[in-house]
Formats: C-alpha cells, structure tokens, sequence
C-alpha cells in the first residue's frame, strides 16, 4: 500500500472535508458576530455548525454513495452517526451545563475571596440539536459534491 492511496479514499475526503468545513464556518460565523478572528476555534468542539455531525454524516452518505445503501457497512456507519450526534447533543451538551452551574458557584465564591483564580470552565462542549442538524446537512452536502466531482 501507497502512502498516496489514502488521498484516492473518497469516504476520508469526504469526512475531513466536512469536518474541516464546519470549523471553517464556526470562524466565519464568530468573526461576523465578534468582527474578530478567534483562530482557536478551528480546533474546538461545540459551536455552529457541528463538525462532529458533518465529519459522521459525511461519513456515512459516502459510503453509502460509494458501497451501496443496502449494504451492512452503511448501517453500521448509520448506526456510528447516530451515536455520535447523540452524544454530541446529549451527553456533552449537558457536560456543559455542568461547566454552567460550577462557573456559577466558582464566581460566587471568588466574590467573597478575591485572592482565588478566576479560571472558567468551557461551557460549550456539546450542541444544540440545530447545530448538529446543520452539521448533519452540511456532512451530506460536502460527501454527494465530493462524489459528483470524483465520478464512480
């Protein structure tokens, strides 16, 4: 095997090209709310849209572009999305809300002891269903141009 063979997988472009799309956009998206450049958000989860759900759902629509949508290798990629935008909008969303509460009792505390750190936690770990829905249709947007471009 060629270490070039991997940019001949179109289910792998797909997917890094949808999860590199949608931390693009969450850039693009926090620089025209902000009008400034936060580059660490091409590396961080949570945010619009949802490059969890573009990155699987990519995933899975090129394979079943590719191998087939009646094929087993399909509903297990089907059945791995739903996991991982299930854990995207639940567990992690709620993680957050945890980082929520105890930025909350942190900064009460620091109010009464002004010699403690005020380092906040992150409180956008997961997404709101809408993000990973946006996520989801941008994962399948990239893989069908990836497959129409690259031909069968």
């Amino acid at each position: 095997m060629n270490l070039l063979d991997i940019f001949q997988n179109q289910v792998l472009i797909s997917a890094l090209l949808a999860w590199s799309g949608a931390q693009s956009f969450k850039l693009a998206i926090d620089y025209a709310r902000t009008r400034s450049w936060d580059w660490s958000l091409l590396l961080r989860a949570g945010g619009m849209p949802s490059s969890h759900s573009a990155l699987i759902t990519a995933t899975a629509h090129s394979i079943g572009l590719n191998s087939g949508f009646d094929t087993p290798l399909f509903a297990m990629s089907v059945a791995m999305a739903m996991i991982v935008i299930y854990d995207a909008t639940g567990i992690r969303r709620q993680a957050g809300q945890h980082a929520k509460i105890i930025n909350a009792i942190i900064k009460d505390f620091i109010e009464g002891h002004p010699a403690r750190s005020q380092e906040k936690l992150r409180e956008v770990l997961g997404h709101s269903p809408l993000e990973a829905f946006i996520g989801v249709v941008l994962g399948i947007v990239i893989a069908q141009i990836v497959y129409m471009l690259w031909g069968s």
